[in-house]
This record gives C-alpha cells, structure tokens and sequence, in this order.
C-alpha cells in the first residue's frame, strides 16, 4: 500500500477508535485488541499500529509493559492535576475570547448551547460530542493554537474518565447553564467575568468526578 494511502487510512482508523474511547465502548484501562480489531474492520496491522501511535501521541492511549497499548486511565489524584492544567489554560481562553471573539464565534458558541438543550429536551442522553463542540467554539474564539492544543488533550482524557460513571441529569443541566453564561458574557465581552465562569464551571465538574470514583459525597 502506498504511503500517502496508508497514512490516509491510518487517520480513519485513529477516528473509528477514538470516538469508541470517548464514547466509552472501549473504557479506560481496556487493552487495545490489535488482532480483533484489525479483523473486525479488515485491515492489515501496519495502518492499525500507526493509528494507535497517533492516539498515543494524543494521550488517549498509553503504552504499558507486557499489555501494548492501553486505553488511558487515572487515579482522583491525577484527575485533580488534570483538572488544575485544564482550569489554569481554559480560564485564559476563556478570557482571551472575551477579547478577540467576532460575531461568527459567538453564534457557534450560543449554537451550541441551543444543540444541547434541544437534546436534552428530546429525552436523548447528551455525549461527549456537545462538550467538545461547545468548548472547542470556545477555543476556536481564543485564536490561541498552543492552548487549544494542550486543552483538547486533556479535555479527551477528562471524558474517558468521565465515561466510566453515570452523570446525574443535575450536574448535566447545571453544566449547560454554565455553557450559556459562558456564552453570553464572551458574547458581551466580559473578560474577567468569563475567566471567572470557566474557573467555577471547572471546579463544579471536578469535583462531581472526584465524587463519582470515590464513593462520596451526594
């Protein structure tokens, strides 16, 4: 197979197993099954290996000794020292989309806002596709590359761990409330008060994470 085709497919394949780990088919700390995998989507192991290096490049998969490559995992310590990387860059970009937002950005961030109630309303459980969409506008309005970067690294790995455990429908409609404040002080130009928005949101889903792998609290 040429090169470019390979790489090509390579890319496809990154897709396929990343939205199965951020959807939680295949959970943190599940082994990556190379022979059943490349059986079950027909392909040979050359493009699948280079596909599971662009996810271990990504921080989705880790490589451990004597199992391959793993889906990424955490223990509540390390769920905190993501969390304190995550709040100390969003908060920046969510002040510095205060500032250089235009008014393209600002509709992506009220729609997708909109997107999430409408599926919330309809009954359907939100998936990681409306958190990252809602962030990811947020990002896009930054006009920061090097944050977005360090961001959506650490954001995936936030929702494969997430995935793991059932989110109460409060904490996902205080999250969406959150999502549209944050919208409408970026939209207005708050600086501060959007830095402030994210720290709180931030700290709100932390500690609902923490909750749920320990065992405590309500």
């Amino acid at each position: 197979m040429p090169d470019t085709l390979q790489r090509g497919l390579a890319v496809q394949i990154a897709e396929t197993l990343r939205e199965r780990i951020l959807g939680g088919q295949i959970p943190s700390g599940a082994r990556i099954n190379e022979v059943e995998i490349a059986r079950e989507l027909n392909i040979s192991r050359g493009p699948l290996r280079e596909a599971i290096r662009y996810l271990v490049s990504e921080g989705l998969l880790v490589h451990r000794p004597n199992k391959g490559a793993v889906v990424f995992e955490a223990q509540p310590d390390e769920v905190e020292a993501l969390f304190e990387l995550r709040s100390a860059l969003e908060t920046a970009a969510a002040r510095l989309a205060a500032v250089r937002r235009d008014r393209k950005d600002v509709t992506a961030l009220r729609r997708a806002c909109q997107r999430s109630r409408k599926t919330l309303a309809a009954g359907r459980q939100l998936v990681h596709h409306t958190d990252l969409d809602f962030h990811g506008a947020l990002l896009q309005a930054a006009r920061s590359p090097r944050i977005t970067e360090q961001v959506s690294r650490v954001h995936q790995q936030i929702i494969v761990i997430r995935s793991r455990h059932n989110v109460a429908a409060s904490h996902t409609d205080a999250s969406l409330a959150d999502h549209e404040e944050l919208a409408e002080a970026i939209a207005e130009g708050q600086a501060d008060r959007a830095a402030e928005l994210m720290a709180h949101h931030l700290d709100r889903v932390r500690l609902q994470m923490i909750t749920a792998m320990t065992g405590t609290g309500a």
